[in-house]
């Protein structure tokens, strides 16, 4: 009978994930037979850090192995260490430090993922991205049913209702996966990072490259037109403005709007309010206030002929 091949533990360093099945010893191949995982989870790489990495990797190699799954052809699949190989890749090495292990597209994901997680370098973004990828795997449904899951269980909870029995356990599989990230419970990133996924395209990008705290771009997202939204952005990135001078220029920014909008429907309603008025109020009975509303009317007279 085959054995069945275990999971790959959980929140767990990347160096004890390889004592995971039998761990092969390490071993050089030719660079070129390394591919990467088109679904591999981290995005963006920061270009000063990869030129020093790139400067190190010259001067003493890789110390590190990379950790890969054999495929099929004979070449191998990357699972850890992509900032490694792309600096190998920069410096021209032919060969690179390996540790081949048979891994599940699941287990190897979880790995990737994993690693990602542990970067120093992690933006919030990239965070928010990979912890719902991971959750999504643990409970082996898409990333868009875990949001589901905690907006149903939010749901229940504020109104007192109790949660079915299968939603109720994936909740709990949540709850014990995010203690082992050890950052936040399944409310928490609820509510202070999943709606960093819903931020306009231009403040995501922002977030992705590591240019801006989540806080000053949750707030310049607040500004809906797109081109003071776009300009408050440049500002707070080239000034490296804090969150209060971010939140001042978008006081500005609501003060001008209402300047050039409210206006024209605060004259309106006072035109109007003001007919009503002269219609209940004995003002015409007056001769001196007769005669100054007449000199009045004459000048709006006046300006209505002017427009």
């Amino acid at each position: 009978m085959r054995k069945k091949q275990p999971e790959v533990p959980q929140m767990r360093g990347v160096q004890d994930l390889l004592t995971v099945n039998d761990t092969q010893p390490q071993t050089s191949i030719a660079i070129e037979k390394i591919k990467v995982n088109p679904n591999q989870p981290r995005r963006w790489f920061d270009p000063d850090k990869m030129v020093q990495l790139a400067q190190s990797v010259g001067e003493h190699g890789i110390l590190e192995p990379l950790l890969v799954r054999p495929l099929d052809n004979g070449e191998y699949e990357l699972i850890a260490g992509e900032r490694r190989l792309r600096a190998a890749k920069e410096v021209g090495l032919a060969e690179v430090p390996i540790i081949s292990k048979k891994l599940s597209d699941k287990q190897a994901l979880s790995i990737s993922i994993l690693e990602n997680l542990q970067r120093e370098d992690l933006n919030p973004v990239e965070e928010v991205e990979a912890i719902l990828e991971l959750l999504a795997i643990n409970l082996d449904v898409a990333p868009e049913e875990v949001k589901s899951i905690l907006n149903e269980a939010a749901n229940a909870k504020k109104r007192n209702i109790e949660l079915t029995g299968n939603v109720s356990r994936q909740l709990e599989q949540i709850e014990s996966t995010l203690t082992g990230i050890g950052r936040f419970n399944a409310e928490s990133f609820r509510t202070s990072r999943l709606p960093l996924l819903n931020l306009p395209p231009d403040i995501l990008e922002t977030l992705r490259s590591g240019k801006l705290e989540y806080t000053k771009a949750r707030a310049i997202a607040r500004v809906k037109d797109d081109e003071k939204r776009a300009d408050l952005l440049d500002k707070a990135i080239s000034q490296n403005l804090s969150l209060s001078q971010i939140k001042e220029l978008i006081q500005q920014f609501q003060a001008n709007g209402t300047q050039n909008i409210l206006p024209e429907k605060v004259l309106k309603q006072k035109y109007s309010d003001i007919g009503k008025r002269l219609n209940q109020v004995k003002i015409w009975e007056d001769a001196k206030k007769s005669k100054k509303l007449e000199k009045l009317l004459g000048d709006i007279e006046k300006l209505l002929a002017e427009a």
